[in-house]
């Protein structure tokens, strides 16, 4: 299998007012998991150029078992929520701030320090 389950569909919504196929779990060590482009959360446009709107659940499950060795997903990156990082607790995401959001202050005090500290000696 490509290494991934789906959710979604018209007949089983899994967002509201929404018939789209999402990726809900990738499979550790699967094909999708080792090519590492595909997330969870992921809605899947289409595959192999066949357009997943407006189908059932079984329809798009049977597309996918039918996809063969090579296969084509164009996929909507889900948005990240104002409010934190999507996923689950413990994998290794970081729910801190970004690292330029610590160098950049810490080099203009470095730099600020530095320029000080060379005017304070010329001046001795």
């Amino acid at each position: 299998g490509l290494g991934f389950n789906i959710v979604g569909g018209t007949d089983q919504q899994y967002v509201a007012n929404d018939n789209s196929i999402y990726v809900s779990w990738i499979k550790k060590d699967g094909a999708a998991y080792l090519d590492g482009r595909l997330q969870e959360g992921d809605k899947i446009l289409a595959i192999n150029g066949k357009d997943l709107k407006d189908l059932r659940h079984k329809d798009a499950v049977e597309l996918f078992r039918n996809a063969g060795y090579y296969v084509s997903l164009k996929i909507q990156r889900r948005l990240q929520p104002q409010n934190g990082p999507v996923g689950h607790g413990g994998d290794g995401e970081s729910g801190g701030l970004p690292l330029a959001a610590i160098l950049v202050p810490g080099l203009a005090l470095a730099a600020t320090a530095v320029w000080i500290l060379l005017r304070y000696r010329q001046r001795m």
